[in-house]
């Protein structure tokens, strides 16, 4: 199974426009909560980013409160991903998240679930078009640049490694 970027982008969008979000930050609980979900941060094994379970009814993310604030806001939105995107599983648990491409998580196959959810929760809390409506004046984006950088993240509410790998992945930076 091929990551499916057109539909997640497409998700996102879809989502913005139907529960009028048209700035930073993204409202994931306010989203999370009209999908049938409540998030609930909570203390959790350190190791442990969170977790989905649901049932026919409902469903409960959980984020883990040990974890930085911008890590929680995108396990939650990487949990919501999951909760729209994959309907396998009763209940997921994400031990952290895999960065390298090839571990032993993809061994299982659920490494492409994973990088759906992490593509899921970028575009979600840094929409395309809201970057590109904050970048219009800025003739490029400098790695160097942590004014600039530290500025956006706070406003989308996510780590300014989370932003540099959505603005990478965008091409607003050259690698």
């Amino acid at each position: 199974m091929a990551i499916r970027r057109r539909r997640i982008e497409s998700l996102v969008r879809e989502l913005l426009t139907t529960y009028k979000v048209s700035a930073a930050p993204v409202p994931v609980e306010r989203l999370a909560k009209a999908h049938g979900a409540r998030i609930f941060y909570q203390s959790l094994e350190d190791d442990m980013s969170g977790f989905l379970y649901r049932d026919n009814a409902s469903a409960v993310i959980g984020v883990n409160t040990h974890h930085a604030p911008v890590r929680q806001n995108f396990t939650a939105a990487h949990e919501l991903g999951h909760l729209l995107l994959h309907d396998q599983e009763q209940l997921h648990v994400d031990h952290g998240f895999r960065v390298r491409l090839r571990d032993d998580v993809s061994s299982q196959g659920t490494d492409e679930a994973e990088r759906e959810a992490n593509l899921f929760a970028a575009s979600l809390l840094m929409p395309k078009e809201f970057l590109e409506a904050d970048l219009a004046s800025e003739e490029s984006v400098d790695l160097l640049d942590d004014g600039l950088l530290c500025d956006l993240a706070r406003k989308y509410g996510v780590s300014t490694q989370a932003l540099v790998n959505r603005l990478k992945n965008l091409g607003y930076i050259q690698e």
